[in-house]
């Protein structure tokens, strides 16, 4: 067995399902190595595809998967989508090829600082010297991205280490550390906050957002008669008819400082208080009132549903019951295509089950409020604001979760980044539909123009802004990488492509017009 044959197998054997790849000539041996039937191996044609979709499993399943990036150029490629991945805490092994020890003296044009690339966004980062070797290191490396929060593992795999002699490597059991309980003289301390009856607002964050932890805390809340809320961005948030609701702090400044200004208290269950995703002249970076105190519950390394368990304890039985959000009985738009008849179209159209993947800051700024009565659902959102996270991400999850519908919500500007996922999901049939809100501009940096206070944009900042000469056909484009697609402009059209792309399966790429 050569050391690339040792390092699959062993990822395999610690259960990480699924590669996905875009190989290099430094990778022929790992690549060789996956015709391993224990792992799956997906072909992606942009690193940034490969990294993405890895955040996308890893936040329906809860376990990694393996990136494989050819040498350093191949790793910036994927930086973007590590960044978001890291920021959302999901675990991913990266696999990273190198030159031979012996050929990197030469300096080939492909050599660079793999680790100086890698380490400010690995938490855990080894370039692994020998083949006999490789298993354990593979084992830790599974291990630190199996974590809780996950993290991203780096694992470099140089020529001579790949093609090398492994021996017959055992399996090493992992050594992960199951997330503990709060101390209970915290809990003691935001009991007496809850009971002290001042406004008080809990954010939830994590994985506090799904199953029995987001029951646990509309409980909390309904007990405490205190409200439940997420940052604006979430990593995965379970909601829909039947389901704990949650309030969303808004992105603007202005917004969001009016909407925390009466709480006297702010209690974070794995997440951290709420600032602003930029700095705006004359405008706070810290949300909350100066009166408003933060008090932190739970860690994100730590249990949440043991957290909100214990808050309920404290009630010695008295709890209520937690509200749960009715169904929408709203009727199916008709007429113009605006945010709001957008979302509605979504929340009418959306199965049972459904994953919503939303990157869409401007067109899609209504959806999550009117869509809160939908059928049950799931929504992953950016967690780390770089561009090019929502359709990588929808093609690791459909791959994860592939009895369900995944819907992909993008604004053309972001779509170009990561386009590519368009093929990958062809090649394997998956069940996404991709939104395009195609207004032909970056109006995200239109509104930030404002929002900075520059004054009125020129015709050269304009130019900056405008992706509409040449005219992206995103039609035209779906269909040469093998996706079904649809060009529409009215809200009855919208609503009529949803129900038909969920009722087929594989791809479809619908274009919204606006």
């Amino acid at each position: 067995m050569n050391g690339a044959e040792a390092l699959v197998d062993t990822l395999a054997g610690h259960g990480v399902e699924i590669c996905f790849a875009n190989p290099g000539t430094s990778e022929m041996h790992f690549l060789a190595a996956l015709e391993n039937p224990k792992m799956r191996s997906v072909l992606c044609l942009f690193e940034g595809v490969a990294t993405g979709a890895a955040d996308g499993w890893y936040r329906m399943k809860h376990a990694p998967a393996c990136a494989l990036l050819h040498l350093g150029p191949g790793l910036a490629n994927g930086l973007a989508n590590i960044h978001n991945a890291r920021r959302a805490g999901s675990g991913i092994v990266n696999i990273v090829g190198e030159h031979a020890s012996a050929h990197l003296k030469y300096d080939a044009p492909l050599t660079s600082d793999i680790e100086g690339l890698a380490r400010p966004l690995s938490h855990w980062l080894r370039r692994t010297d020998t083949a006999r070797s490789v298993a354990s290191d593979a084992s830790m490396a599974v291990a630190a991205a199996s974590s809780r929060p996950g993290q991203i593992a780096t694992l470099i795999l140089p020529g001579e280490t790949s093609w090398g002699e492994a021996g017959d490597p055992k399996l090493i059991p992992l050594t992960t550390v199951a997330p503990s309980a709060p101390p209970s003289t915290r809990v003691d301390h935001i009991i007496s906050v809850l009971r002290s009856g001042e406004p008080t607002l809990i954010i939830l964050g994590g994985r506090a957002t799904q199953g029995r932890a987001l029951a646990l805390a509309g409980s909390v809340a309904a007990s405490y008669q205190c409200r439940l809320a997420t940052q604006f961005f979430s990593a995965r948030v379970e909601r829909g008819t039947g389901r704990v609701p949650l309030e969303r702090i808004p992105y603007a400044v202005p917004a969001a400082v009016d909407y925390l200004k009466e709480f006297k208290h702010i209690i974070t269950v794995e997440t951290g208080e709420p600032i602003a995703f930029f700095s705006y002249p004359d405008k706070p970076s810290r949300l909350k009132q100066d009166h408003c105190v933060v008090h932190n519950l739970v860690e994100t390394d730590e249990d949440s549903v043991a957290g909100l368990e214990m808050l309920l304890d404290g009630l010695r039985g008295k709890t209520a019951l937690a509200r749960l959000q009715p169904r929408s009985t709203d009727a199916p738009p008709q007429g113009r295509l605006d945010p709001i008849s957008i979302a509605k179209a979504l929340a009418a159209a959306l199965p049972e089950n459904a994953i919503l993947v939303d990157e869409s800051l401007t067109t899609g700024r209504e959806t999550l409020g009117l869509t809160a009565g939908a059928a049950p659902h799931d929504v992953l959102q950016n967690m780390g604001g770089s561009i090019g996270f929502s359709t990588p991400a929808a093609t690791g999850a459909a791959l994860a979760c592939p009895d369900r519908r995944v819907f992909c919500m993008v604004g053309d500007g972001s779509a170009m980044y990561t386009i590519q996922s368009l093929w990958t999901q062809a090649r394997e049939s998956l069940n996404v539909t991709t939104i395009i809100f195609a207004n032909n501009a970056y109006q995200i940096l239109k509104n930030e123009f404002a929002s900075m206070g520059v004054g009125t944009p020129g015709p050269q900042a304009l130019a900056m802004m405008s992706i509409g000469n040449p005219r992206i056909d995103w039609v035209s484009m779906g269909k040469s990488m093998g996706v079904p697609s649809v060009s529409i402009s009215t809200a009855e059209a919208f609503h009529a492509s949803l129900l038909a792309s969920a009722s087929e399966a594989g791809p479809m790429l619908i274009e919204v017009q606006l």
